[in-house]
C-alpha cells in the first residue's frame, strides 16, 4: 500500500486555491442534461464521481460499475428507470454492494419502476428495465439518506404528471434537497414544499440555460482546518457564493468559533486565522444539514485541543465506510479519546498528539483530506492517499502549494 510521509508543517499556511466545481452540484446537473439537452453546463467537477457519472450516462454497455460513487449509484437507479426502452445493470465496488438501496427502490416500484436484485435483497447490483411512469405519488421516510429523496425530485419533471413526493416523519438533510430543488427553479421548474409534501409540476422541455457550478464546500472545509491550526494564515479559494446551494456552507459560521473569519469578494473567499476560539459552541453542534464535514471538525477540535459534541451524523454510518467508527479508530491512535454511538460523536480534550502515525484511509476520500491537516501539529503518515480522487483529485498538489514554502 502506497503510504504518503508528511513532515511537520513548521510556518503559517498563506496562499491562494482554485477548487473544482461542487461534485454535488454537477452530479445533479448531468443528470438533468441528459432529459433537458440545451443545458449547458460549466466548472464541472474533476472528481472521480462526477467522472464516472459521466461515463455512466454516456455507456451503452449492459452493465455499468460505478465502484464506490454512491451519488451516482442512487442518481442513475432512478434515471435508468425512466429511460424508456433500455434494460442495464447497475453494479459497483465490493463496499457499494454492501450499501442499502432498499428504500430508493421500493418508492420506484411503487411509481411503477422495474428493477430486480441480483444479489443481495435490497444491495446493488440492480438489473433495471427503463419505461414510462405513470403513477404521480409516492411516500418515502422523511430521515433518509437526501440522496434517495433527490433521486426522485431529478426525475419528477420528466413524468407525465409531474410527481408528489409525501413524507412519513421529520425531514432531516434539508440543504441537500433544498440544493436539489432550487436547480430545477433554474431550469424554470415549478415546485412547492407544503409541510410534509413536495410537488414537482411535469416539464417536457426548457428554454437554453447554461449554469456555473459554484466550487465544493466539502473540499473548502479542509482549509478552514488548515487556517484554524495555523496561527497568522491567510487562505484564498474561488469560486465561491455567499448565497450557496450547498449546506456545508456552514463552515463560514462554524469556524469562527475555531478562530477563523471568512470574507467574501466576489467570486473568492479568504479565510483569516483570528485566535479567538470559542469552545462552548462546539459542546452540541448538529450537522444534520452538512455530515460531509464532521470528519475535519472532529479533527480541527482534536489539533486545537478541544472537546465537542457532534449530532445528526446517522448517515455517516452507511457513507465509504463507516465514518464514525473510522475516526473514532484513527483519533485514538494519535492519542485522542472519543466516543460514537449510531449517530453522535463525542471527542475529549486531548493534550498530547503522537506523531508519525500512519491514518488508515478505509477507501474513504474524507478520512485522507480532514487528517492532512495535522502536520502542522505533528509529522504523520496517510495510507493510499490517491483515494481523495473520489472528489477532489489535486488535493495533495494545492495542500503542497500551500505548505510547501514553510
Amino acid at each position: 500500500m502506497e503510504l504518503l510521509k508528511i513532515d511537520k508543517i513548521k510556518n503559517s499556511v498563506n496562499g491562494t486555491i482554485q477548487i473544482t466545481g461542487s461534485k454535488s452540484e454537477t452530479n445533479r446537473l448531468l443528470i438533468l442534461q441528459q432529459f433537458y439537452s440545451n443545458l449547458k453546463i460549466e466548472n464541472i467537477s474533476n472528481s472521480d464521481d462526477s467522472k464516472l457519472m459521466e461515463k455512466a450516462l454516456a455507456s451503452t454497455s449492459y452493465e455499468i460499475n460505478i465502484g464506490h460513487a454512491g451519488t451516482a449509484m442512487r442518481f442513475l437507479t432512478s434515471y435508468f428507470s425512466v429511460k424508456e426502452n433500455s434494460e442495464i445493470v447497475l453494479t459497483g465496488s465490493h463496499r457499494m454492494k454492501n450499501r442499502p438501496i432498499k428504500i430508493l427502490v421500493d418508492a420506484l416500484r411503487d411509481l411503477g419502476a422495474d428493477i430486480e436484485y441480483i444479489e443481495k435483497e435490497g444491495f446493488p447490483p440492480l438489473k433495471i428495465l427503463g419505461k414510462k411512469l405513470i403513477k404521480d405519488s409516492v411516500e418515502i421516510e422523511g430521515n433518509v439518506s437526501s440522496q434517495y429523496i433527490s433521486s426522485l425530485l431529478l426525475i419528477a419533471p420528466t413524468l407525465k404528471n409531474g410527481l408528489q413526493l409525501k413524507f412519513k416523519g421529520e425531514v432531516t438533510s434539508v440543504p441537500y434537497i433544498k440544493m436539489t430543488l432550487q436547480l430545477l427553479g433554474e431550469l424554470g421548474i415549478d415546485y412547492s414544499w407544503r409541510k410534509n409534501i413536495i410537488s414537482i409540476h411535469p416539464k417536457p422541455t426548457i428554454e437554453e440555460k447554461t449554469i456555473v457550478v459554484e466550487s465544493d464546500w466539502s473540499s473548502a472545509s479542509y482549509y478552514y482546518s488548515l487556517c484554524a491550526l495555523s496561527p497568522n494564515s491567510e487562505i484564498t479559494l474561488s469560486s465561491y457564493k455567499k448565497t450557496s446551494l450547498q449546506g456545508d456552507s456552514v463552515l463560514s459560521e462554524i469556524y469562527k468559533n475555531l478562530g477563523v473569519e471568512t470574507t467574501f469578494e466576489k467570486n473568492t473567499i479568504t479565510l483569516k486565522n483570528t485566535g479567538k476560539l470559542n469552545p462552548s459552541e462546539l459542546i452540541d453542534l448538529n450537522l444534520i444539514g452538512a455530515p460531509d464535514i464532521a470528519q475535519t471538525i472532529a479533527v480541527t477540535c482534536f489539533g486545537l485541543g478541544l472537546e465537542c459534541f457532534l449530532t445528526g451524523l446517522h448517515t455517516l454510518k452507511i457513507k465509504e465506510t463507516d465514518r464514525l467508527v473510522a475516526l473514532k479508530t484513527e483519533i485514538e491512535k494519535l492519542g485522542g479519546k472519543v466516543e460514537i454511538t449510531n449517530e453522535t460523536l463525542q471527542l475529549k480534550v486531548s493534550t498530547k498528539i503522537n506523531e508519525n502515525i500512519a491514518i488508515a484511509t478505509y477507501d474513504d476520500h474524507r478520512m485522507a483530506m480532514a487528517f492532512a491537516p495535522l502536520a502542522l501539529k505533528v509529522p504523520l503518515q496517510i495510507e493510499d492517499p490517491n483515494v481523495v480522487s473520489k472528489s477532489y483529485p489535486t488535493f495533495w498538489k494545492d495542500f503542497k502549494q500551500l505548505t510547501i514554502n514553510n
